[in-house]
C-alpha cells in the first residue's frame, strides 16, 4: 500500500530573477521555505505562517498568489513517498533572515538545481518556464 503524500506549502519569492530557496541548520539541500499544513490550515496560511517562522516574513495569506502545486518524491522522507506542494508567489521588500530550523537563506536560479530535492528541482523548472527565473 502506497505512503500518503505529505501535504506542504512554501513561498516563492522571485527578487532580480532568483528565488527565495533555505537551507536547514547542518545541511546543504536547498529548499522552498514553508512546511506541512497544520489541522485546519490553509495551503496560503501554512505558507504564511512558514514563511514568518523559518525567514521572519510577515505575508498575508489573501494576498499569496497560488502559482501551481508539484508532486515529487519527497527527499529524505523514505522510498515510495510523495510530496505534495502548493506554491505560492509572494511579494514583500523585507530581507528574510534565517531562524528556526532554518540555517541560511539563498538566492537560487536553475544553475543550482543540482542543490535542490526532486519538488524543488520542478519548482525551478516552472518558475523558469514562466519567465520569473534564470
Amino acid at each position: 500500500m502506497p505512503l500518503p503524500d505529505l501535504h506542504v506549502a512554501a513561498i516563492a519569492l522571485v527578487r532580480d530573477r532568483r528565488v527565495l530557496m533555505v537551507t536547514a541548520r547542518g545541511r546543504d539541500v536547498h529548499y522552498m521555505p514553508g512546511g506541512k499544513l497544520d489541522a485546519g490550515e490553509t495551503p496560503a496560511e501554512a505558507a504564511a505562517r512558514e514563511a514568518l517562522e523559518e525567514v521572519g516574513l510577515v505575508l498575508d495569506p489573501a494576498r499569496l498568489v497560488e502559482a501551481f502545486t508539484v508532486r515529487e518524491l519527497a527527499h529524505g522522507q523514505g522510498e515510495g513517498r510523495h510530496v505534495r506542494m502548493h506554491v505560492f508567489l509572494a511579494e514583500t521588500d523585507a530581507a528574510p533572515v534565517p531562524s528556526g530550523e532554518v540555517g541560511a537563506v539563498h538566492w537560487v536560479g536553475t544553475a543550482d538545481a543540482d542543490r535542490c530535492p526532486p519538488a524543488g528541482i520542478e519548482v525551478l523548472r516552472r518558475l523558469a518556464a514562466s519567465g520569473l527565473i534564470d
